[in-house]
This record gives C-alpha cells, sequence and structure tokens, in this order.
C-alpha cells in the first residue's frame, strides 16, 4: 500500500502540470508574456501544447532557453500534412517547410484549418502568419492561387510575399480567362519586379497557351510597363509612381538643356501610332500590337526608355524587322536618331496601321481583354498559321547548312531564327531602364514553337540578370540555335551574368561535341554546361559521323568549371573533346552519360587528354557506359593524385571481371590519399563483394575515403550486416577513427530481411550516416519484367 502511495504520489507532480499547462495554453492571450519568462525546463513542456500562432510567436523565447522547436514542428507536419516529405534527411528547418507547405496548401484550398485544433486559433490568419516564411510557390492549374493573392484582403499577405519569395513555379497550367490573367499581372508585377523572386520555373504544360507563356516570360525579363500592371485592378503602384515621378523629373532637366531628338516625334496624342522606342516600332512592325496608349492613359511616360531612344538607335540591336526579313540593314546603320525614328514611324503607318484598332483607354478597369498584351505581343493570327508550318518545315535545312557552316559561327538568320513573313511575337528588347528580372529561367516541359523561340531568343538577347538558364524537352530542334543566337548577344554585354546553361531533349539534330563547341564558341563564359539528349534524329541528309575541320578548329578559352553530357548513343570520340578539355583550362567538373566506346583505346586516349589538357579536373563521372572490358583504365583512375570524386553509375563493372580485379581496386583505393567520393551504383556487387570493399578502411590503408555509394548494387540484408561487422572490427584496430562518414543504400535488396537489415542500419549508424530508402524489390522486379 505504501508503495502504491508512493507511485501515485509520483506521478501527482505530472498530472498536475499537465492540466496546469493546458489551462496555461487556452489562455496564453493573457499569460503570453509570462509563459515566455519560465524556466527552459518548464517551457520545454509547454510548447507542444500551443497552437501552430502561439508557437511562432514563442520563438525568440525558446532560442534565449536554448531549446529547439524543430521536434515540435516536425511531429505538426506528421500530424497536420499526414505524408513523408520527399528528401526528408536534407530537411534543415522543419519550422519553414511546415509553414511554407502551409501556406500552399490553404491558398490552394486542399488543407481545412478546422482539421486539427492548432490551426484553429482565433488570432490565426492562416495565409497571413505564414507567409513570412514562404521562400518558393508553386501556382497551377487555372491560377486561382494567383486570384487570391491579389484579392484587397490579401494584400499584407502579397506584401511579405515580396520580401520572402524566392523562387516562383508555375504546374500544370491551363488556360485562364482575362480576370485571371489580370491577376496574374499584378502578382508578377509585386514579386518579380518590386519583390525578391529570382527564380522562375515552369513544369509540365503540354499545350502551352501561348500569350499566357509570353506574358509570364517577359515579365520575368522585366519587360513591363507600370502602367499595365496597375489599371487592372484599379489600384496604384506607389512604389511605379515614386519612380516615375523621378524619371519626368530628369526628362524635365534634358529637356529644358536641349538635349535628346524632337520631342514632337514621340509625342503622346490620343490618335498617335508610334511607339516610344525603336525596339518598340519592331515589335509592331513584326505584327504585334505594341500599346502605344499606355503611357497616354496614364500620363506619365517612361522617361528612360524615351531618354535613350538616340544611344540605342546607335548601338547594336540584335534583330529589326529588316535583318529577319533577310535583309542586311539594322537600326545602328542609320545616319541619325531622328531619321530612324521618322523611318519607324512611316514604317509603322504602311505596315501595321490598317491591321491594328486604335487603342483608348482610360483610367479605369480596362475593357477589353486582348489589351492586357497590346504594349508587347499577341500570338500569330489564324491566316498565319500555315506560314508557320512552311518556316518549320523548313527548320531542319538550316540547322543543316548552319553545321556546315564555319564552327560556332551564329547569326540571327540561321536555323530557326530566319523567316521568309511576317511574325508574331518577334521584338527587341534594347530599353535600358526595365524592371527588375530573375536571375533563373527553368523551362521543364512545355512545347517552344518556333514563334515562341524566336520571342525568347530576344528577350534572352537582354536579359542581364540572368544567370541560369534551364531548358528541358521542349522540343526545341533546330530552334536550339535561335536561342543560342539571343544568347550570343547577351554574351556581348559586358554586364552579362550568364554562367549556367542545361539543355535536355528527346531529338539532338546535331552531334552532341559539335553543340558544345558552338555553346562554348557562343559563351565563352560560361561555368557550367550540361547537355542531354535521349534520342539523335536523322535529318534528310546523312551527315558524315566525323568532320576533320571541325575536330581540328579550335575553341576560344573559356570559363567552363562544369561539363556534363549525355549523349544519344553516340560513340565517344576524344579528337571531337580534345579542342573543348584544351579550351577549358579550369575545368573541375567532367560527367560522361550514354556514351558508346567505338574501340579499346577510346577510355585511354581520354584519360590521356584530360591529363594533359585539364590539371585541375576533381570529378570524374561515367553513367551508363560498358567499361567491362576497360579495367586497365579503371585502376588508372583510381589511381589519379588528383581526381576527389569518381562515379562509375551502371557501368558494368563487374559483368565479366575476376577477383583479382576486385583485389586491385581496393589497393588501389587503400593507397589513395586524394579521393574521397567513389560512387558505384548499378555494377552488379552483391553482398560478397560489398563486404570485401570494408577492406578499403583496414589498419594499413592511407584511404581518404568519407563517401561510398552502393546504390542498385543486389544487396542483401545479411551481406550488409556483415559489412558491418567487419568495418567495426577495422575501426577498432585503427583506435576508432577512419574517414568514413556517409554510405549511400538506395535501391537495394533490404525488405527480404526487415529484422536483419534494421540490425545492419543500426549499428552502420553509429559509425557513419546511412542513406537508404524503403524499396520494394519484388515490386521493382514486378515492374521491369512488365516492360521487357
Amino acid at each position: 500500500a505504501a508503495e502504491g502511495c508512493e507511485a501515485m504520489a509520483a506521478q501527482e507532480p505530472r498530472s498536475l502540470f499537465a492540466l496546469s499547462a493546458v489551462a496555461v495554453s487556452r489562455n496564453m492571450g493573457a499569460l503570453e508574456q509570462d509563459v515566455w519568462a519560465l524556466p527552459g525546463h518548464l517551457l520545454r513542456r509547454l510548447l507542444p501544447l500551443l497552437s501552430v500562432f502561439r508557437l511562432q510567436r514563442a520563438e525568440p523565447a525558446a532560442r534565449r532557453a536554448g531549446i529547439s522547436t524543430q521536434p515540435i514542428w516536425r511531429q505538426l507536419w506528421d500530424d497536420v500534412m499526414k505524408t513523408r516529405p520527399p528528401n526528408s534527411e536534407s530537411i534543415t528547418c522543419w519550422r519553414k517547410k511546415f509553414l511554407e507547405t502551409f501556406f500552399s496548401n490553404v491558398l490552394h484550398g486542399v488543407l481545412d484549418v478546422s482539421s486539427d485544433w492548432r490551426l484553429k486559433e482565433h488570432h490565426f490568419s492562416p495565409l497571413l502568419h505564414s507567409s513570412p516564411d514562404v521562400s518558393q510557390l508553386t501556382l497551377c492549374n487555372v491560377l486561382q492561387g494567383a486570384v487570391e493573392l491579389t484579392a484587397e484582403h490579401n494584400h499584407q499577405v502579397l506584401e511579405n510575399l515580396a520580401a520572402s519569395l524566392q523562387v516562383l513555379k508555375f504546374q500544370h497550367l491551363l488556360s485562364s480567362d482575362h480576370s485571371t490573367r489580370c491577376s496574374l499581372v499584378v502578382l508578377l508585377h509585386r514579386l518579380i519586379h518590386h519583390g525578391s523572386v529570382s527564380q522562375v520555373s515552369m513544369y509540365s504544360w503540354p499545350v502551352p497557351d501561348a500569350v499566357l507563356l509570353l506574358l509570364i516570360l517577359s515579365m520575368s525579363a522585366g519587360f513591363w510597363r507600370s502602367g499595365n500592371a496597375l489599371m487592372y485592378h484599379n489600384s496604384s503602384c506607389g512604389l511605379c509612381r515614386e519612380e516615375d515621378k523621378a524619371q519626368s523629373r530628369e526628362l524635365a532637366q534634358e529637356q529644358s538643356e536641349g538635349g535628346g531628338c524632337d520631342r514632337r516625334v514621340w509625342s503622346d496624342g490620343e490618335n498617335q501610332n508610334s511607339p516610344s522606342t525603336p525596339e518598340e516600332a519592331d515589335v509592331e512592325m513584326d505584327g504585334c500590337r505594341a500599346d502605344a496608349h499606355l503611357n497616354s492613359a496614364f500620363s506619365r511616360p517612361r522617361s528612360p526608355l524615351q531618354n535613350q531612344a538616340c544611344d540605342e538607335a546607335s548601338s547594336e540591336v540584335s534583330y529589326d524587322h529588316n535583318s529577319i526579313q533577310g535583309g542586311s540593314s539594322s537600326i545602328s546603320d542609320q545616319p541619325s536618331c531622328c531619321s530612324v525614328l521618322q523611318k519607324t514611324r512611316r514604317r509603322l503607318k504602311s505596315t501595321v496601321g490598317k491591321r491594328r484598332r486604335c487603342l483608348r483607354r482610360s483610367r479605369g478597369r480596362c475593357s477589353d481583354p486582348e489589351d492586357l498584351y497590346d504594349f508587347v505581343f499577341t500570338v500569330a493570327r489564324e491566316g498565319n498559321s500555315g506560314l508557320m508550318d512552311k518556316n518549320s518545315a523548313k527548320e531542319g535545312e538550316n540547322a543543316e547548312n548552319w553545321t556546315s557552316s564555319s564552327p560556332g559561327s551564329l547569326h540571327a538568320d540561321h536555323a530557326g531564327c530566319k523567316k521568309t513573313g511576317g511574325s508574331a511575337g518577334i521584338f527587341t528588347l534594347k530599353a535600358t531602364h526595365r524592371f527588375r528580372s530573375v536571375s533563373t529561367l527553368e523551362l521543364f516541359s512545355i512545347p517552344l514553337t518556333g514563334e515562341m523561340c524566336r520571342t525568347l531568343s530576344n528577350l534572352l538577347s537582354s536579359w542581364m540578370s540572368l544567370e541560369n538558364l534551364v531548358l528541358s524537352y521542349n522540343g526545341l530542334g533546330a530552334n536550339i540555335f535561335c536561342i543560342l543566337s539571343g544568347l550570343r548577344t547577351l554574351s556581348r554585354h559586358r554586364d552579362c551574368r550568364l554562367r549556367v546553361v542545361c539543355v535536355s531533349d528527346v531529338y539532338s539534330h546535331v552531334p552532341c561535341m559539335e553543340l558544345v563547341r558552338c555553346i562554348l564558341s557562343a559563351l565563352p563564359q560560361l561555368h557550367t554546361l550540361s547537355l542531354g539528349f535521349d534520342l539523335k534524329k536523322q535529318l534528310e541528309r546523312n551527315r558524315p559521323e566525323g568532320n576533320p575541320s571541325f575536330s581540328e578548329a579550335e575553341i576560344p578559352e573559356s570559363c567552363l568549371e562544369q561539363l556534363e553530357i549525355r549523349f544519344p548513343r553516340e560513340p565517344l570520340q576524344t579528337m571531337f573533346l580534345l579542342p573543348v578539355l584544351k579550351a577549358s583550362k579550369s575545368l573541375q567538373q567532367l560527367s560522361l552519360d550514354s556514351a558508346t566506346l567505338p574501340c579499346s583505346r577510346e577510355l585511354g586516349l581520354l584519360l590521356e587528354a584530360l591529363k594533359e589538357c585539364n590539371p585541375n579536373l576533381k570529378k570524374l563521372s561515367f553513367r551508363d557506359m560498358n567499361l567491362a572490358e576497360h579495367q586497365k583504365e579503371v585502376l588508372l583512375l583510381l589511381r589519379d593524385p588528383v581526381l576527389q570524386e569518381i562515379t562509375f553509375s551502371f557501368c558494368r563493372l563487374f559483368e565479366s571481371s575476376t577477383a583479382e580485379f576486385l583485389s586491385e581496386i581496393i589497393n588501389t583505393v587503400k593507397r589513395n590519399s586524394s579521393l574521397k567520393i567513389l560512387k558505384v551504383p548499378g555494377n552488379r556487387l552483391g553482398n560478397h563483394r560489398l563486404v570485401a570493399l570494408a577492406d578499403i578502411f583496414s589498419e594499413d590503408s592511407s584511404s581518404s575515403l568519407c563517401q561510398l555509394d552502393v546504390s542498385s548494387n543486389c544487396i542483401k540484408p545479411d551481406g550488409l550486416l556483415e559489412f558491418t561487422k567487419k568495418l567495426e572490427g577495422h575501426i577498432q584496430q585503427r583506435g576508432g577513427q577512419i574517414p568514413f562518414t556517409h554510405l549511400c543504400l538506395f535501391q537495394n535488396w533490404l525488405d527480404q530481411d526487415a529484422e536483419t537489415a534494421q540490425e545492419a542500419l543500426r549499428r552502420l549508424k553509429a559509425v557513419c550516416s546511412v542513406v537508404t530508402d524503403l524499396w520494394d524489390s519484388s515490386q521493382a522486379l514486378a515492374d521491369y519484367l512488365s516492360v521487357m
């Protein structure tokens, strides 16, 4: 009985505390400041009982007390989201992860805040209080999220996002109505032009709405006038107003000094049809209905665009109407600024005057849906659809002619950029004053037509802030050279920041090495270049596999540090790769994927070239290449005293090897003190070879290997356990000190004996960090057999 009383007494304080904590959590409005002053051990037990609103407010007090709230946010994720987040091992802040996902789910209506008591705090506004923690946001379908965010009651939410949002994604977009697009205009204007968004990504848009796509691209490039963004919600952008006032003062000052062109040429009368810059004249001359009345509607001309007219007329312009039509003249060839403007006006009246309607606008909400895009472009008219088909039919011939010309020469009239008739969507963007633009543009699985590529090329030609460009599965074909032409124009600017270009697609119209050579010749300042193609497309005329002049031609010295090439089952020919290696003295990472080796000497020639041309190479990767008959070269690589990371991924290393080859690999790695990371996924290691690899860390080893990747190697739980025991023995022999820190075990057969696998993983995690997954090997085998 006495023992029972003592047990009850021991439980009483906990029960009393629990009751008190619940009472306190329900009255936090009155007790909040007193709670933050509680001792750490009490605060730690109280925090899990708080709502999301109070838990956010408790962060400063928790930090002062040395308490981490990460376990609480992690538990919140499990209770509210009820899913396992992808790459959960790499999540460093569960608070941010939870609030960011919570914001997105509430915005898109997939989470009911009444589903959990911790979300129902009456002071808690889900979007408002979670928005400061949102650094990336995805808008999808019919852009209902854009409509919600630009609603009047979410004004402060939008202001918070303007400060916090870094990445804006669009996924599975569908056609939307005019009011939704107007909301998107306001959203992009605030988040990009006056916000902190640095990356725009678009995913999975099989049939893109051309107008909507171009709208997103142009605003991401900073090409937009504040008036367009202001007029659609009957609201005014204070940031734009202040900016325009300053510009108006500058304009007045310049006009008082008598500088610049004749103001009458650029006057904003009601019936004016001339654009405000020569570049916009080109827009309209190419079938784009430029918004010539925007400044008139707001009585606030964008003065820097006007003031720069003289300077721009005498500077280089990447495209103009004549050059697109096949002529050789350009704006820079004209004798004077004023003659350019007058000629522009005359051409405008004859070319476009009959086709464009007069755009009269008031300060109120716009009444015509098409007015939203008049300032830059509209999609090609139905009458031009046949012309577009004819042009696309000629793109293969243009690509053939381009690649047969001098390597590296890119011109606007080559490949996809050449047109023989009127176009829609062609415009130049030479204006020096534009809104803020993003630094990263990513387009995944979005088909780009010839028209779209030409427009994108023009956008890219003056996108000074662009640092990263990713084009993946866009069906570019020969239009890749049109994109490249715009990038080449961009690279000529001293303020060009482009450093990363990644292109992948189903078909390759030209051999990969020719394309690599052309890109590096056009963009010598690149630091990272990644190319990948699935299949090689057969052109109308059979192309010879090797071009002697191509292999001998030199490439200008480049700044390339990382080169990744995924070949469409093309043979690896070192003679074509050699000029690239010679020009890339700073190369540190090289990855070759899916190349075939035409002869036994080819890999040896490559290693010799790397040793001679790229002494600073630190990482070398081979993927999906048959190296079964190249054991000598594999060992040479593992002996390299400079390489720090080597990858042999699905290279069939042990397909026809002997036990001696495995022993040589182990002994070579043991003697190499420079190699830090070895990745051998998909090479059929099996249990016995994995166990043998543990000898890399034996007592007599001088290896510095810290990461080992043995994913997809048919490893079973008993083999992993034996490897673990052997590794533990070596650690004991070395006094508990080995450099090994990471082991990757993805997609192995660890589900065949869950108990043994758990024991092996438990013991391994005491030695190093283990990354694995819940992979169902039987299902994987069934999937494999089903597609055989």
